[in-house]
């Protein structure tokens, strides 16, 4: 699965998206098309979309989010449906978190200071008889990926079956942006 949402009606959302909530909205400047959530309400706010899978998947996107004040955004990728695995960048707490189930399963130091654009790559894979990887990368847009993952997991019991999503929290009061989402296969 793709969308860099140039091929999507402004104003609107691509239809394959499942919008759990939020008004997200295609919007396009200086002749590029991204998805946009608004930066009021202040809530969590996302979308599903494309296959469902276990594992074996790997789902990347580019987002840009701005702080106001010491106000930062919160937004991330997902895999395995809502209560699945979650890499998302929290720039208030200087980190980037990966998150279980809603709850903090491992996190690392991360300084961002807004106003770019972000890349973030999550995947689950299994790397054992009885054993998932689950790994993430975030870095600059533009800048070469990382070799190695900014942030691992070991899980010991089967991911959930579920499709991938994309959230964001304004909590800065202005809009989050996404676009060039991915989800592709891991070569095994």
């Amino acid at each position: 699965y793709q969308n860099n949402f140039e091929q999507s009606e402004t104003g609107n959302v691509p239809d394959e998206f499942l919008v759990l909530d939020g008004d997200f909205a295609v919007k396009a400047e200086s002749g590029n098309k991204y998805l946009e959530l608004p930066g009021a309400p202040l809530d969590a706010f996302g979308f599903m979309f494309g296959p469902s899978a276990r594992h074996g998947n790997e789902i990347s996107a580019r987002m840009f989010g701005t702080k106001k004040g010491r106000r930062f955004p919160v937004f991330g990728v997902a895999l395995n449906g809502v209560n699945g695995y979650r890499l998302q960048v929290t720039p208030a707490k200087r980190a980037i978190e990966l998150l279980k189930a809603g709850a903090v399963a491992a996190k690392v130091p991360f300084r961002w200071s807004g106003g770019e654009w972000l890349r973030l790559a999550l995947r689950v894979e299994q790397t054992g008889d009885a054993e998932w990887t689950i790994s993430g990368k975030v870095w600059a847009d533009g800048k070469k990926a990382p070799a190695k993952p900014t942030l691992t997991y070991k899980e010991t019991k089967e991911p959930r079956n579920g499709k991938p999503s994309i959230w964001g929290s304004p909590y800065s009061g202005t809009p989050i942006r996404y676009d060039d989402i991915v989800v592709k296969k891991i070569a095994k």
